[in-house]
């Protein structure tokens, strides 16, 4: 008898185990019961503020000025000066004109024709152009280890008009440079054109091919 109400004893403890297990199993798969532990208690307000953002130089215009040589053919080489006005309108176009003069001597021609071809030994020539320029190759200059410059290797061609001997002869220069930036607002620009027009001093309408190397400063502004 003791026996039988033991066995009974040990089946009820038994029955009891296995409910509390199972219940605890079945909490611990429900997704209800982790819903409220993950849900987000504070909600951050952050007030958002106006900002003015700073006006910084975009440096669209240059100005500068220029000398080196210009070579009229037939006619030999002559210092030559002139000023630029340019407008960056993209990082690599950018429209550009010019205003130059230098001189022209028809010395060695005086030796052979009497007058010269000139009026005077020296006569003045004078030109304007606008032109277009493409930025081929951007990038720096290093100097040393420390220091790195921005670099520019430029094409450019355009139209315009060249004066001499009060004669206008209508012009297209080409050509290619470089302009190496010191700061900002500051660089120096090193320029090869050819400029090609048509004159009859000689007493035959020709195309002309006049070389000019110059090198100068140009500043950026606005």
């Amino acid at each position: 008898m003791m026996s039988l109400q033991t066995n009974l004893q040990n089946s009820r403890n038994l029955f009891l185990i296995s409910c509390v297990v199972f219940t605890n199993l079945a909490f611990a798969d429900d997704p209800q019961s982790t819903t409220s532990d993950q849900t987000q208690i504070v909600v951050p307000e952050v007030a958002r503020r106006d900002i003015q953002p700073p006006k910084f130089p975009s440096n669209d215009f240059d100005v500068g000025g220029y000398f080196g040589t210009y070579s009229t053919q037939n006619f030999g080489a002559s210092g030559v000066a002139g000023l630029r006005l340019g407008y960056n309108v993209t990082e690599d176009f950018f429209v550009q004109g010019v205003l130059a003069e230098t001189n022209v001597s028809d010395k060695n021609y005086r030796q052979i024709l009497p007058g010269g071809i000139f009026p005077k030994e020296n006569e003045r020539l004078s030109y304007y152009n606008l032109s277009a320029g493409y930025n081929v190759l951007p990038g720096e200059v290093f100097v040393g280890t420390k220091y790195a410059m921005p670099f520019h290797l430029y094409l450019i061609a355009g139209v315009g008009s060249t004066t001499l001997d009060q004669q206008k002869h209508a012009t297209f220069n080409f050509g290619t440079g470089m302009r190496l930036f010191f700061t900002d607002y500051l660089s120096m620009q090193i320029d090869a054109r050819d400029h090609v027009f048509s004159m009859d001093l000689l007493g035959e309408r020709e195309r002309t091919q006049n070389l000019e190397l110059t090198i100068g400063l140009t500043a950026s502004f606005f």
